[in-house]
């Protein structure tokens, strides 16, 4: 469960906040519930980025080396079916 807070910041903390947010990829809040998150000892969560990096991992296939030459074959196979 999440609970919506509001703060008021001047106009510099938010310039700097907002850089720093963008320049890590994040949202401005994301980032501050990752200073809280640091600030009161709760562990970060990071995800593993070999879960998406992984994601095209094929495993040893040679499709795309070869690609031209199953499309080929696919398309003969479908017009002798025919």
């Amino acid at each position: 469960m999440t609970q919506r807070t509001q703060i008021t910041l001047d106009v510099g903390q938010h310039r700097k906040l907002r850089k720093r947010a963008s320049e890590l990829g994040m949202s401005m809040a994301e980032y501050l519930r990752t200073i809280i998150d640091r600030e009161l000892g709760e562990p970060l969560v990071v995800g593993d980025v070999s879960a998406i990096l992984e994601l095209g991992d094929s495993g040893g296939s040679d499709i795309a080396r070869h690609k031209d030459e199953y499309v080929g074959a696919a398309a003969d196979a479908a017009r002798r079916r025919r």
